[in-house]
């Protein structure tokens, strides 16, 4: 008899029970099962939030334990809304459903080398080549309208108000040096007003565009980008927010990748200026899932800025 999924209501007992596959993986099978879909031989993946396997080369199934209910929705309603809309592929939605309260999608696996993979061994033309990419994919995901991902709760300002708010313990409790902690109070003072009010409709972000997050693929010219995976953060709100990424994780304050990243973005050397590195500073610290200390990819960071100016200079060169 295949088992319940159990009642867990937040992320602590979540993940010890998450870590045990032999408590979920034949329920996952029954899934499947269910739906007539063959799983031969599960690939668990590790990382991640939610349970997510591949059945076999074609499907991938999330399980998204309820307290999570809102990244099933985002993935779901982001999916959905970008379906044959992009120059790169994602997933499409093949089945989607709940077990015992989770809800769960089945979707296509994109082919490709892992970004997080490949990332660290490709050419520098062959990275700079896929930055100018990423950037050009960003903005043309944030020029179509939001549709029903406007629904999705927190709305930006919202967000951004509780972010504000939390900034400095959230960086207080992960380490962030103190020279970095002096001018916070400082940067969020000046840029508050500026990151509450979107200018212009608000845009649709996924908020990871980090290498975990893309299939690359390579051909005669080169790497390239190929796809795009994982809607669960997704939100609406400033555009620039989506810039973080892949400047903490692949741009490494090197000019001609932090050029190729905005310049496929739209944004030119000249608007590299003092005011939006103010702001996207401030983003860096007030993103969802900021971690300076562990996310900037930059050697010896910490030693070669001696306060927040320093810092925004050195990941955004001009």
């Amino acid at each position: 008899m295949v088992p319940s999924l159990p009642t867990l209501t937040d992320y602590e007992a979540f993940r010890p029970w998450r870590a045990d596959p032999a408590q979920w993986l034949p329920i996952a099978r029954d899934i499947a099962r269910g739906h007539g879909l063959t799983c031969p031989a599960p690939h668990i993946f590790s990382t991640g939030t939610n349970l997510v396997l591949a059945l076999d080369k074609k499907l991938i199934l999330k399980i998204f334990p309820p307290f999570l209910r809102g990244q099933f929705v985002s993935e779901r309603s982001a999916l959905a809304q970008l379906h044959g809309r992009l120059r790169v592929a994602i997933p499409e939605i093949v089945v989607e459903g709940e077990r015992d309260g989770w809800p769960y999608l089945v979707i296509t696996r994109l082919p490709g080398v892992l970004g997080a993979d490949a990332w660290p061994s490709l050419p520098e033309q062959d990275k700079e080549r896929v930055l100018a990419e990423i950037g050009e994919t960003i903005a043309q995901v944030q020029r179509f309208p939001v549709g029903a991902l406007a629904q999705i709760e927190p709305g930006w300002d919202v967000f951004m108000r509780g972010q504000i708010e939390g900034c400095r313990a959230r960086h207080e409790r992960l380490g962030l040096p103190q020279k970095f902690l002096d001018g916070m109070d400082e940067l969020l003072r000046d840029t508050a007003d500026t990151l509450i009010a979107v200018e212009g409709p608000p845009v649709i972000l996924t908020g990871e565009y980090i290498p975990e997050n893309f299939p690359l693929s390579r051909g005669r010219s080169g790497w390239r980008l190929a796809g795009l995976i994982d809607f669960g953060d997704v939100m609406t709100g400033r555009g620039e927010y989506d810039l973080l990424g892949p400047s903490a994780f692949m741009t490494g304050g090197m000019l001609r990748r932090v050029r190729s990243l905005f310049e496929g973005f739209g944004y030119s050397s000249a608007d590299i200026n003092r005011d939006l590195k103010r702001r996207l500073m401030a983003l860096m610290l007030l993103h969802r899932a900021s971690d300076p200390v562990r996310h900037i990819c930059i050697e010896r960071w910490q030693a070669r800025a001696g306060d927040l100016f320093e810092l925004q200079d050195l990941l955004w060169p001009v």
